[in-house]
């Protein structure tokens, strides 16, 4: 059997750094290659395997590393995420759009054995259910990023039916690390709470306190993609993008699960533009297809993070 040769494009993100060094672990250093427009982040910097500096929308760099380094499966994560891409809407639809399709003709053309791009609850807009949002449901999102996950969903369901592309894809809900820096989203809030909860032991909210949205600790976000690329191809039912959902709490409750470990932590409130981006969101998510499907389940809740967020951070 071929050897897997990996390429993480867009591996100094929030998911990026994370996943190379978990598929590095499984596999070997040699075999998962990190690539990213900007310089290597520091937590890939410990000589934990081969770095390019690669542009995701440049297509002839792209097919001549894959070429170089006899790639047979590629993890897609550049993008620019909602918040930044509000205030640059056609960058995003090109950086978005343009390495998709890239990609996937690669992968064609390459004959690669999987390729793996990440959708994301943004697909989703405000006629859609907000509770329990099911895996198959009403699709109009409201905003450029949600905009171009969907339409890259149903490229992906094209190039699987057209050519029998073995692409896969979850729709992230809003991810929490204390290893990676958040990357412009609009979930972003509830990473820079933990950090500002050390640091001044207060934080001002830019979304307002009951606004429940879905979200994930990193550790099974990581776990969830990699079951996701190593499950059995015939356990694969969703060509779109599978829901994955962990947990839902508003900025009230998560300051509430702080408050247990940091009794004086306060939080204030001062919505702003990415409000609104929130308000066209689920609120909870229903991931009942990944369940079944390929036997996806969670292990984080907001307590068992909040303390695992504020023991790493500390250190």
């Amino acid at each position: 059997m071929k050897q897997e040769k990996i390429l993480i494009m867009g591996a100094c993100g929030q998911i990026g750094v994370e996943l190379t060094l978990a598929l590095r672990q499984q596999y070997s250093n040699a075999q998962v290659i990190a690539s990213d427009l900007r310089d290597e982040a520091h937590p890939l910097l410990e000589g934990s395997g081969p770095y390019y500096k690669l542009d995701a929308t440049d297509i002839k760099a792209v097919a001549e590393l894959v070429q170089k380094e006899s790639i047979t499966q590629i993890y897609l994560l550049a993008a620019l995420l909602s918040a930044t891409g509000e205030k640059m809407p056609m960058k995003a639809w090109e950086i978005n759009m343009n390495s998709l399709l890239q990609v996937l003709e690669l992968g064609v053309e390459q004959k690669l054995t999987k390729i793996y791009w990440p959708s994301s609850i943004a697909v989703f807009g405000t006629t859609t259910p907000k509770n329990d949002t099911p895996q198959k449901t009403i699709v109009e999102p409201t905003t450029v990023y949600g905009i171009s996950k969907y339409a890259g969903e149903l490229w992906c369901q094209y190039y699987h039916r057209r050519w029998g592309l073995d692409v896969r894809s979850l729709r992230y809900p809003g991810l929490i690390s204390w290893k990676s820096a958040p990357g412009g989203g609009t979930t972003d809030y509830a990473v820079e709470i933990y950090h500002e909860a050390l640091k001044h032991k207060a934080y001002t909210s830019f979304l307002s306190e009951n606004t429940y949205l879905p979200m994930m600790y990193m550790d099974d976000a990581i776990r969830g993609t990699i079951e996701l690329m190593e499950a059995p191809e015939d356990q694969i039912r969703s060509r779109m993008a599978y829901n994955l959902s962990a947990m839902s709490f508003s900025p009230k409750e998560i300051a509430a699960a702080i408050q247990k470990h940091i009794p004086d932590f306060s939080i204030s409130y001062a919505p702003d533009f990415r409000q609104a981006i929130a308000d066209s969101w689920p609120s909870s998510i229903d991931d009942s297809a990944a369940r079944s499907d390929w036997h996806w389940k969670h292990e984080f809740d907001l307590d068992k993070m909040t303390a695992d967020m504020l023991k790493n951070l500390e250190k």
